[in-house]
């Protein structure tokens, strides 16, 4: 079904293109695929497109389809297509780069585009289509290319399935991180510092939360942390094969007159920890984590919030370990990786991605990585989508795709098994034999970027977090003066259990207090009046509007204390 609707979207974006040279004769066509939720179009239109023009092209488009054209697919020679498409400045460049002796087109009426396909049999297929918004887009994605105009649409079988789309995503703004992010202090991006975000206070305490959870589990899993430098030497990035590989995404320093990057990745500085000395066999499995801040640059085009910037951080861990040991440290992850996220009550989808066209390393060792990838899968009786050409340029890897309340899967896990940077950097250990050995290196990220991470929380609780993670998980709102000083002990008692607790005791209406409380998504209101002061009890507002009263403190606390404990979600 997924297969099929891909299909039909690119026929959908074929259509758009159809109806925006109808209406606009003079705009250029770039490129027009399918994407998860729907379909795109790049077009070359100077002043870009109004909501009136949205609206137009939307009827044309219904115009077309009500009269049900047949999609005709035909194969022209290199220079019959540049006749045909004289006029297309970046469809010519498109065709200049293909290969193929014959190249195909699509056509209906007297539409006619360059495009490889499948579309459905007829333009009447497309039951139900909504165009969404436009957005800049530079020309294949490099910056000093010409920026055009991308108009975002998408298309269901039925509008059954349209609607239900467009109601997600009604939600999904009311979720949208970046308006969450303002209103409860957690997060902001600046002008001044474009793609690399301030984290506040709250904001901080939800990540050192996230943080302080994974070193728990390092401890029950033999975990070692470590620091890595975040500037090195070019050389150390040529040696790693990023200078060929990643280059376009790093930053670039001059320290004494040489040559260093900003690193992008963690993996060498683990590298040059782990050459400080020789290891033995029996040190091995070594579990090396770091919670490395890295800077990938990203044009401005694509920065989205928190989910895409160009300063963040990375959960990473690095595992020396020997080839008869793989299997056990793959399942071990695959575990790990499954307790995480079932604390967060995610499901997930599970990708193999193999041998991408610039590898590095031996072939029969890309052969090894990929078998021991997919036996570990098998092991697990985990299904799993196989992505073909997706792996890291030094190594095959398990992505695990997470799926939040509103059904939208996030990429975030990530298992990669590398033969190729050991060799490079010449790893050594001492096997059993006493002999030196070259030990296998996996890659290892849970929440990916922790940033990402966190967007991806605030969307999916919409603010509403655990008790865990809140970062007020208490608040005390007092009734009068009078009942201050009763307020002021129970907060000392909270704070002295590890909770997060302030104390509202400003001169205003309870109501209000309440009011102010339940904009913040405290997990916890409490209300102190006469009755509580005299009676040494609690009246109690959840986050879901629940109030119980007469509750004692040390019951209160204790029941905290036990919801933090379990890591309710």
């Amino acid at each position: 079904m997924e297969k099929e609707l891909s299909t039909l979207r690119h026929s959908a974006a074929h259509v758009l293109a159809d109806a925006v040279k109808q209406l606009f004769p003079n705009v250029k066509l770039a490129i027009g695929p399918s994407i998860e939720n729907g379909f795109y179009y790049d077009f070359d239109k100077k002043d870009g497109f109004s909501n009136d023009d949205l609206n137009n092209i939307e009827k044309k488009m219904q115009e077309i389809i009500n009269k049900n054209y047949k999609f005709d697919k035909t194969f022209k020679t290199k220079k019959e297509a540049e006749k045909i498409l004289k006029n297309e400045s970046y469809k010519l460049e498109i065709l200049k780069d293909l290969k193929e002796e014959k190249v195909s087109f699509y056509q209906d009426r007297d539409f006619i585009d360059l495009c490889k396909g499948p579309h459905v049999s007829s333009t009447g297929e497309i039951k139900a289509f909504k165009l969404l918004n436009t957005a800049g887009a530079y020309w294949r994605g490099i910056e000093t290319n010409p920026m055009l105009q991308r108009i975002y649409g998408t298309a269901f079988y039925s509008k059954k399935d349209l609607d239900e789309f467009l109601k997600i995503r009604e939600e999904a703004k009311k979720r949208d991180h970046r308006k969450l992010g303002k209103e409860l202090e957690l997060f902001n991006v600046d002008e001044l510092a474009p793609g690399f975000p301030f984290i506040y206070p709250k904001g901080t305490i939800i990540i050192n939360e996230l943080i302080n959870f994974l070193r728990e589990e390092y401890k029950k899993r033999c975990y070692i942390e470590v620091k890595t430098p975040m500037i090195l030497a070019k050389k150390l990035w040529e040696k790693s094969g990023h200078w060929d590989h990643y280059k376009n995404n790093m930053y670039f320093v001059k320290v004494d007159k040489n040559d260093f990057a900003v690193k992008p990745m963690n993996c060498p500085g683990s590298i040059l920890i782990y050459q400080q000395k020789l290891h033995s066999y029996r040190e091995l499995p070594i579990r090396m984590a770091e919670f490395g801040l890295v800077h990938r640059y990203e044009i401005s085009g694509v920065l989205a919030g928190l989910f895409r910037v160009r300063a963040f951080t990375q959960d990473d861990a690095h595992i020396y370990c020997t080839e008869e040991q793989i299997k056990d440290e793959i399942i071990n992850l695959i575990d790990f990786i499954d307790h995480v996220y079932k604390t967060f009550k995610f499901d997930y989808k599970v990708e193999l991605s193999t041998r991408p066209e610039n590898y590095i390393g031996d072939i029969k060792n890309w052969n090894l990585a990929e078998k021991a990838l997919e036996d570990a899968l098998k092991f697990k009786k985990i299904n799993y989508k196989l992505n073909e050409g997706g792996g890291a340029f030094y190594g095959p890897k398990i992505d695990f795709h997470i799926k939040d309340c509103l059904g939208r899967t996030w990429q975030c896990a990530t298992i990669q098994l590398d033969f190729s940077m050991p060799e490079k950097f010449d790893l050594k250990y001492e096997g059993k034999d006493g002999r030196k050995h070259t030990p296998v290196m996996i890659h290892r990220a849970i929440y990916g970027s922790i940033e990402r991470f966190l967007a991806i929380l605030i969307e999916h609780f919409g603010g509403k977090f655990p008790l865990w993670l809140t970062p007020v998980q208490v608040k005390i709102l007092t009734v009068s003066d009078r009942n201050i000083n009763f307020a002021k002990q129970l907060q000392k008692d909270l704070i002295n259990n590890d909770f997060r607790a302030s104390l509202d005791d400003r001169s205003e209406t309870i109501s209000k207090k309440v009011r102010d409380a339940q904009v913040e998504y405290i997990n916890y209101i409490i209300t102190i009046g006469d009755k509580e002061v005299k009676d040494k009890t609690l009246a109690i507002r959840t986050l879901d509007g629940k109030v119980k009263f007469d509750v004692k403190p040390d019951k209160f606390i204790q029941d905290l204390i036990k919801e933090i404990k379990d890591k309710k979600c």
